[in-house]
């Protein structure tokens, strides 16, 4: 004897104790056709789906970002267009040194950047300042000094997976923000926040002194020696060096 299992349409009240709670035709139908969400999870969705890192390199870990372009890693397939202009742009990845000197000009490319805009510290001559932090007069220990930076690659330099992985994780942070909310998230302070007051000087090694009358010509112990004659300039010099002497 074999048993059959009963179909809903044989005895209703048996599919009715098995399932009792089911999907209606309404809801299933706007299922299929309507999408709803939100406005912060449709303006999020676009913006990690495409952003646009700005074409900015400093130092040997660009090598590295530079290889992202490539077939290789390709990252285009995350949306990633990389741009030339900060106006069009909304990620900067600072890869390598920051110096004294380019300090300004980065302040001056984030301020260019519309809203709202993303930061990536890639290496560690870029977080701390890496092995230019204990000698050197003129890197910037950090560039959070400067600029708010959402996400930090370490290493020296990083490899092109890392920056991936950077990216992946400034996606799943750009996919939470909210538009109400996106005000408490500013920059509060920056080290860098006016300008300096320095005033230009003229040039001291301009090269000038290499042509005076009295480098013209050698030594006088020289020019005696070889039956030259000693200009006069150079007889002037030597004898105020032996006066003041």
């Amino acid at each position: 004897m074999v048993m059959t299992p009963q179909t809903s349409s044989s005895n209703p009240s048996v599919e009715k104790l098995l399932n009792p709670v089911g999907r209606t035709e309404v809801t299933q139908a706007l299922s299929e056709n309507v999408i709803l969400t939100t406005v912060d999870d449709l303006h999020n969705w676009a913006r990690l789906s495409s952003l646009w890192p700005m074409l900015y390199g400093t130092a040997c870990c660009f090598i590295e970002f530079a290889a992202l372009i490539g077939s290789r890693f390709d990252f285009d397939r995350f949306g990633l267009l990389p741009r030339s202009s900060p106006r069009q742009a909304d990620l900067i990845i600072t890869a390598g040194t920051i110096t004294m000197k380019m300090a300004p000009a980065l302040v001056r490319l984030y301020e260019q950047m519309p809203d709202p805009k993303y930061v990536i510290a890639m290496g560690a001559c870029t977080i701390t300042g890496g092995m230019f932090s204990m000698d050197s007069t003129t890197a910037v220990r950090g560039v959070d000094k400067l600029i708010p930076v959402d996400v930090y690659i370490p290493g020296c330099p990083p490899r092109p997976e890392a920056i991936i992985d950077a990216i992946i994780k400034l996606r799943k942070k750009i996919s939470n923000e909210a538009l109400v909310e996106r005000g408490n998230f500013v920059q509060t302070h920056r080290y860098y926040s006016v300008n300096h007051s320095l005033n230009a000087v003229p040039e001291i090694l301009n090269g000038k002194y290499l042509q005076a009358e009295a480098r013209q010509a050698p030594p006088r112990e020289l020019m005696e020696a070889m039956g030259m004659p000693v200009p006069p300039v150079l007889e002037q010099q030597i004898e105020k060096e032996e006066s003041d002497g």
